[in-house]
């Protein structure tokens, strides 16, 4: 969370990618909310199974799994000139241009990759990688023409992360599960296969599945996914 004395505003950066490297070609610069939200609301949940057998009384709820956590900001596009220290999204003088602006970067369709963009929301030192999951808006004040003068924008984002990066962060240990390794001087790909799997033959599956040509020569420093194999598929 940001710290206290100087006035930090809420952040938004738009990305083509899911490791958040490129920057939106649609919506290269980054959004500055006009005022910090109204409320900020995180969402933790853990499944677990909950299934009762007949006859018995209470149960053991055994995990299932964790969901992304989800965060919801609520806060308000304000044509009225009345609010102190609001600053325009993409200095547009009407609100419904600044929404326009807002649309673009978190909820329409990148023409590129075909689909929204991925997203992260900076407040101070905090972020949060993500992607947006529902948009409300209410519009509360309109000019005689009928164009709203304010607009409450309720926006909800679920965190995201890359495939390489959730595996990273689980730490999961089972050969029945997807693992990452950092290959390291002297390593081979077929040692580093045998190691997870017990098994060195399922090497060429692991160099299908990480887009390589050849198993025989892997760089130092190259980061592997190692997935569930179907042990029915020989080397």
């Amino acid at each position: 969370m940001p710290d206290s004395g100087k006035l930090i505003k809420v952040i938004i950066h738009a990305f083509d990618d899911e490791d958040f490297k490129k920057k939106s070609t649609t919506s290269p610069k980054p959004i500055m909310l006009p005022v910090n939200p109204e409320s900020f609301n995180r969402n933790l949940r853990v499944n677990r199974n909950e299934r009762q057998g007949q006859g018995n009384q209470g149960n053991d709820p055994g995990y299932t799994n964790t969901p992304p956590e989800s965060l919801k900001l609520d806060f308000i596009l304000d044509g009225t000139n009345t609010i102190q220290g609001y600053i325009k999204i993409g200095d547009k003088s009407e609100v419904k241009d600044q929404l326009e602006v807002f649309m673009n970067s978190v909820y329409k369709m990148n023409c590129k990759t075909h689909r929204p963009n991925y997203l992260q929301v900076h407040w101070g030192k905090w972020i949060f990688s993500c992607v947006l999951s529902d948009l409300q808006l209410n519009y509360t004040l309109f000019k005689p023409d009928g164009n709203p003068l304010r607009v409450k924008v309720s926006a909800t984002f679920l965190e995201y992360h890359s495939q390489k990066e959730r595996v990273a962060r689980e730490c999961k240990e089972s050969p029945d599960l997807t693992h990452s390794r950092q290959v390291k001087a002297g390593d081979r790909l077929d040692n580093m296969t045998n190691d997870i799997y017990n098994n060195p033959k399922y090497v060429l599956q692991i160099a299908k599945a990480n887009g390589l040509s050849t198993f025989r020569k892997i760089n130092p420093g190259a980061q592997f996914v190692f997935p569930p194999l179907d042990k029915r598929e020989q080397a």
